[in-house]
């Protein structure tokens, strides 16, 4: 039997679609969705119209259950989303119905509403406030590692030990050749910070857990009982503290006025008190991973604007550390 059409939304399309695996992977999700629709005896909604590196759509698995159909594009970063859902269980995070690896396919609890965080008439400290309690639930004294269930840590996770190894050293490395364009508004000292950070802030954790890898306010949804979720995990292990950076910067804009030290501080105070964790750190990791964002603009982007930006915004990061 011939597949039945899929409807690719524009991301897709325009953004991976145009490379030549991404074209590839598109040309196969008839086939994908064909063999997930009868593995789970899954019924079908429209597809939704965001995710850039994935094809999701709402369904009704058998005995009636609400669900998400997700299709991931084959790439590393996604490649333990499974292990870390299963992980969570629920807690803090959407809950894994089933998945299967071969196909890169994962049914998932449908979260309702299912509104994001980045669309939630709050304030920012009201939704600091929910996102470190997810924080807490994913990461909390209850998420150690070493306590979840062996074929939990078959998956292998990456470190964020290893990772930021390499981004120290990448990080020097751009640093460097952007010294000698000099097209970039260059802190040394700032970067030297940001390197040393990346190295030593990994070895210095006193817990190893299972990190999101991308905890910004569009991957936390909200739930009908009240809670919040994360959806989209780039499953690390880890010091705790290395994924509260995005949230902190992503609530709102902190930099947009004068004072940003002033807005941030206090920002950091309740982030640390809800979660239990060091606002030093916290501040530290945001240098490093600021700088890094920057350095990675320049050097894959072009954008010398936003780049100098960003590295302001480590600036003021910096002024908050120690």
């Amino acid at each position: 039997m011939r597949p039945v059409e899929v409807d690719v939304p524009a991301i897709l399309r325009d953004g991976i679609g145009r490379s030549a695996g991404g074209a590839a992977w598109i040309d196969q999700l008839p086939e994908l969705v064909d063999r997930a629709v009868e593995r789970w005896g899954l019924e079908l909604g429209e597809p939704f119209r965001t995710g850039y590196a994935s094809w999701c759509a709402p369904s009704t698995a058998l005995g009636g259950r609400d669900a998400v159909l997700k299709i991931v594009f084959p790439h590393d970063e996604a490649r333990h989303e499974a292990h870390a859902l299963r992980a969570w269980d629920g807690r803090g995070a959407v809950r894994l119905l089933d998945d299967a690896p071969e196909d890169w396919a994962l049914l998932l609890e449908r979260v309702r509403p299912g509104t994001p965080m980045t669309a939630w008439d709050a304030t920012a400290a009201e939704r600091l406030a929910a996102g470190a309690d997810v924080h807490r639930d994913l990461c909390g004294p209850q998420a150690d590692r070493r306590s979840f269930a062996p074929d939990d840590l078959q998956a292998a996770l990456p470190s964020v030990l290893e990772v930021c190894r390499g981004w120290a050293d990448l990080l020097a490395d751009r640093a460097s050749r952007a010294a000698v364009e000099g097209d970039l508004d260059l802190d040394p000292g700032l970067l030297a910070l940001a390197v040393t950070s990346l190295r030593d802030l990994p070895t210095s954790a006193e817990r190893d857990v299972v990190l999101h890898g991308d905890f910004n306010p569009g991957n936390l949804l909200s739930a009908t009982d009240g809670r919040w979720v994360v959806i989209d995990p780039k499953p690390m292990h880890g010091d705790p503290t290395y994924d509260l950076w995005p949230l902190l910067s992503q609530v709102d804009d902190p930099f947009r006025r004068a004072g940003s030290a002033d807005v941030l501080r206090p920002r950091l105070a309740l982030l640390a008190d809800r979660t239990g964790l060091d606002a030093q750190r916290i501040a530290a990791w945001s240098v490093a991973r600021a700088c890094e964002q920057a350095l990675w603009t320049w050097a894959e982007l072009g954008d010398l604007a936003l780049a100098n930006r960003e590295l302001r915004g480590a600036a003021v990061w910096a002024s908050l550390v120690g």
